[in-house]
């Protein structure tokens, strides 16, 4: 059930066991991800997500480490074709992207906003349309958490110890209970999970 409108807000994300978005070394330490990334399981769970989505919602950091690699691979024959389907999905959707100094780019259906996440998403939920997907962007899922306005949390969880970096819930999160819905296993050893926010 969303939390108001009539489009539920899913939270896309992947967490180390000891709940890392990032490693150590900072924002872009995120090397232990993509044996995880690249399984079936992994892929598989990704169509999923965005199959009732009709937004992307992006920060600025992930806008561009995505905006370098997807935009391609829609039209790449190498490619495997749920990440072809992924990117054609992420060419052709609304994307949503929270930046305070990014103002244009060549990628199609982009556009920028300063603003409150949680403001933008309210905005949002009252327009027609299906699923909003924050794609890994952990700063725009904990401002929604701490609003109450995340809907569902779908996590890939991989058996990796971090040991330090960024964490998605922080000291402070507000308390909320949620039902498992649907789990998935990869070849990788990760955990797809889905939960679904009790109102």
């Amino acid at each position: 059930m969303s939390a108001t409108g009539s489009r539920t807000v899913v939270a896309n994300i992947a967490l180390s066991l000891d709940g890392r978005t990032v490693g150590p070394a900072g924002d872009h330490d995120m090397g232990w991800i993509v044996p995880h990334a690249v399984t079936d399981g992994a892929r598989d769970h990704m169509a999923r997500v965005v199959s009732t989505a009709s937004t992307a919602l992006l920060g600025r950091k992930n806008f561009q480490g995505f905006g370098g690699f997807w935009p391609s691979v829609a039209a790449d024959d190498n490619a495997d074709p749920r990440d072809r389907a992924f990117s054609h999905w992420l060419n052709t959707t609304e994307k949503v992207v929270f930046s305070s100094t990014l103002t244009d780019t060549e990628w199609e259906n982009t556009r920028f906003v300063d603003a409150d996440p949680v403001a933008v998403v309210k905005q949002l939920r009252e327009q027609e349309g299906g699923d909003i997907v924050v794609l890994a962007s952990s700063s725009v899922i904990k401002a929604l958490l701490a609003a109450d306005e995340v809907d569902r949390l779908s996590i890939t969880l991989c058996p990796e110890l971090v040991g330090a970096g960024a964490r998605l819930f922080d000291d402070g999160t507000p308390a909320s209970s949620w039902t498992l819905a649907l789990t998935g296993t990869s070849g990788s050893g990760a955990l797809t999970l889905y939960y679904e926010r009790n109102r």
